[in-house]
């Protein structure tokens, strides 16, 4: 593996409450990241059925 990074950030929003969408390169999956001063989580984003999330762009246009 060269210099690519493993994480792509999708989707921002906030200043002090920050929620991120997060990108896992080598597997597609998405997560959601969020955090408020020192505190904070990830988790995998699922879908209706339950099943993790993949990455399509076409999906966010």
């Amino acid at each position: 593996m060269g210099n690519e990074k493993r994480f792509q950030l999708i989707y921002t929003q906030g200043i002090s409450d920050v929620t991120r969408v997060l990108l896992d390169t080598a597997t597609g999956m998405l997560y959601l990241e969020m955090h408020n001063g020192y505190a904070g989580g990830i988790t995998p984003l699922l879908d209706a059925e339950g099943k993790p999330m993949k990455w399509k762009p076409e999906d966010w246009t």
